[in-house]
């Protein structure tokens, strides 16, 4: 038995969720106290294992620190004790909402895509095979938690992953760029004559924001489709899906009236706004 108590874990996911100044932490508190402690402890894990590979460390730390999350997935599923209380805290949401261990694993492995040299100019296939490991696998977990589980849920978290992720990408451009990353895929860069692998070179393109407006517009048909899926969802069940879309909605637009232009201080989203997104797409749903 884990020497951690069942409250000492759940204060702790909360205080990580909560720390984070997510939009995660304000959609979640719709739900009743069961689920949204469950959700929390999925966030909790999402974000210990990002911080992982965006941290400074070796390579080689790294790679042990996801190798000994992998272990301690594996261990809950299999009658095993983790040796991470964060792992310890997920116990109970993957027994009571029956979560899959292939969306924990795959988590893992898209934070292991940024090991290395890290992505830069990964291919169309590569960047939606990362976003669904990073993001919608996150979503697959998540529905099931929702509860009036039906298979259009993980359509709807399928895009709706894939949608947060790519406006993700395009509002961290720069951010990105200073720990050696660049998301933005290697055919649009192409299309619009910039064939540079240097990214200092690449952010100075004239046609950088073109490109990222190519990007933009998959978001934007990710966003279309989750939206579509949602009408085959519970209303009620979903209400925390809807608003983190809404709130990432609200995003994209702020980044489509910049143009595209990568920012060197990422757009982000009023305290307020995040509050009034939460009332107006959650409680008054």
């Amino acid at each position: 038995m884990s020497h951690y108590t069942p409250e000492t874990l759940a204060r702790m996911v909360t205080e990580k969720t909560k720390a984070s100044g997510s939009s995660f932490y304000w959609a979640m508190r719709l739900l009743e106290p069961r689920r949204r402690l469950a959700m929390y402890a999925i966030y909790a894990f999402c974000r210990d294992v990002d911080d992982i590979v965006d941290e400074p460390g070796t390579d080689e730390d790294k790679a042990r620190r996801l190798d000994l999350w992998e272990e301690d997935i594996r261990a809950l599923y299999h009658g095993g004790k983790p040796s991470q209380p964060l792992a310890e805290a997920l116990r109970t949401a993957i027994l009571t909402y029956t979560l899959p261990m292939a969306d924990f694993i795959a988590v893992i492995d898209g934070c292991r895509m940024d090991l290395g040299p890290g992505q830069v100019r990964p291919t169309l296939l590569t960047l939606d095979s990362y976003c669904d490991r990073v993001a919608s696998a996150v979503g697959r977990l998540s529905v099931r938690v929702f509860g009036d589980f039906v298979p259009d849920c993980l359509e709807l978290a399928n895009h709706q992953g894939r949608a947060l992720q790519l406006t993700n990408i395009l509002r961290d451009v720069v951010v990105d760029a200073k720990i050696g990353r660049l998301y933005l895929p290697d055919e649009l860069l192409c299309r619009h004559g910039i064939v540079s692998v240097e990214i200092d070179e690449i952010l100075a393109h004239p046609n950088l924001p073109a490109a990222c407006a190519e990007l933009a517009d998959i978001a934007l048909r990710h966003f279309e489709l989750a939206r579509e899926a949602l009408k085959h969802c519970s209303k009620r069940a979903v209400r925390p899906a809807v608003v983190m879309m809404e709130m990432y909605w609200q995003i994209f637009l702020r980044c489509q009236a910049l143009g595209w232009r990568p920012q060197a201080e990422p757009v982000k989203l009023p305290k307020l706004t995040k509050l009034w997104c939460a009332v107006r797409h959650g409680v008054l749903a």
